[in-house]
């Protein structure tokens, strides 16, 4: 997908709401629990009940590794169901890879040739060989960690460079920038850094950016699309567990349609105020 197929997704669902599929079996109801592959059943019904609202999904391959083969084949189906039924739908592998050259190469080859998602989420901390053969593939997209939204994202993120005074984020922003182009690679930058994210756009004014922790972690939507939003509206905002699990009874799926529907709404908003629609 380019970048302006997901404009113009974005203006056509009035989001850009993307929701991460992190299934955790200890919140599945029973019913779920009962049926032959329920990560995959949790899945479709998520899907079935969001599909409308989204413009994006994103599964963090870890729920899936985490069950050995049984995981990968619900991951599988996962995938296949979406391009079947929802093919205009932004898929994400949020692998967080990154290794010396040949094994990114393997790392690509799994999620664009054999999974077949539009991106996947990499670790650049390994330097520009480590990205360059994700980048390698027409048409896919490569997400580079960069200022992330967990607590100990300062621990490295937001040291500063002696020499020049830039914090190390930024450092990769400006240098990876360079790697690609804004049809092929996009940032994570998080919603609990939203302080943070008119300097990000400065450096990178027109790339897309992954932004996860408007739910559970507590960043502000609002705030997000006021400092990070382009006239693209340059942002896919991610939540995962304040949707999937915002209920735990079998009637979960309604729940979850209704609070992608609230997120989605409010994402018409402001980007009604941006001008955009």
């Amino acid at each position: 997908m380019t970048k302006d197929g997901l404009y113009n997704n974005i203006c056509k669902k009035q989001s850009f709401l993307c929701v991460g599929l992190d299934p955790d079996l200890s919140r599945f109801p029973g019913s779920i629990l009962k049926t032959e592959d329920p990560l995959y059943e949790f899945n479709r019904k998520i899907i079935d009940a969001t599909h409308e609202f989204t413009v994006a999904y994103k599964p963090n391959i870890a729920f899936y590794e985490s069950l050995g083969s049984s995981g990968w084949m619900s991951l599988e189906k996962t995938v296949r169901y979406i391009r079947m039924e929802h093919p205009d739908i932004f898929l994400i592998a949020d692998a967080k890879r990154g290794d010396i050259g040949n094994t990114s190469g393997r790392y690509a080859a799994a999620f664009f040739e054999y999974l077949d998602f539009d991106a996947v989420t990499v670790v650049p901390y390994m330097g520009e060989d480590s990205v360059k053969p994700f980048l390698k593939y027409n048409g896919k997209w490569t997400i580079l960690l960069a200022l992330t939204s967990n607590p100990g994202a300062g621990n490295f993120q937001l040291t500063r460079n002696n020499d020049d005074g830039m914090f190390l984020f930024e450092k990769v922003l400006k240098d990876a920038s360079g790697w690609g182009n804004t049809n092929n690679l996009m940032f994570v930058a998080g919603a609990t850094k939203s302080e943070m994210f008119r300097n990000i756009r400065k450096i990178v004014p027109d790339h897309f950016l992954l932004v996860p922790g408007i739910g559970t972690q507590g960043g502000s939507l609002k705030a997000v699309a006021e400092q990070g939003m382009n006239n693209k509206c340059g942002l896919l905002v991610n939540s995962s567990r304040a949707i999937i699990h915002a209920d735990e009874t079998d009637d979960f799926y309604k729940i979850t349609r209704e609070r992608s529907s609230v997120i989605q709404n409010e994402m018409a908003l402001l980007l009604k105020e941006a001008g955009i629609i």
